[in-house]
């Protein structure tokens, strides 16, 4: 695997992924990811390989998943919850996706990216960017003519 292909593109998956939530108004976008994040928490239940810790583990991203129905915070410390499970999980040597070695190695690094986006309020990057390049009209001083 390719520096590319482990590191950056992770990054780029989170970055898709908080772009393409951008398309949805809100409140619905903070119960979309709070359904996301409460799928996600159980993604290693059918082999993660750390038998009841799983579903220890699913219990806790499930409380902060419908907390999160109400509250990005929350919804920010499941991503995180999730990072460090997946950096468990690649150090076990139990990826996310069986057939794909890495696959938790490249969750432990998208995770964070959305936790961080989750965490300052899940703000849309579209209106982000329509702001920040809109084209404003010129400032005119007030001069006063003497």
């Amino acid at each position: 695997m390719s520096f590319v292909t482990t590191y950056v593109t992770p990054i780029l998956i989170g970055l898709l992924y908080a772009l393409l939530n951008s398309l949805i108004r809100e409140p619905h976008r903070r119960r979309f990811n709070a359904v996301m994040v409460g799928g996600a928490g159980a993604a290693y239940l059918s082999g993660g390989g750390l038998g009841g810790w799983e579903f220890a583990f699913t219990i806790l991203v499930t409380y902060c998943a419908f907390r999160g129905l109400e509250s990005w915070r929350f919804i920010g410390i499941a991503w995180l919850l999730h990072t460090l499970w997946d950096v468990v999980h690649h150090v076990n040597g139990h990826p996310i996706i069986p057939f794909a070695d890495l696959s938790s190695l490249g969750c432990a690094i998208c995770d964070p990216v959305i936790a961080l986006w989750c965490l300052v309020g899940g703000p849309s990057l579209i209106d982000l960017a329509r702001n920040r390049f809109s084209r404003r009209p010129a400032r005119t001083s007030d001069v006063s003519a003497t």
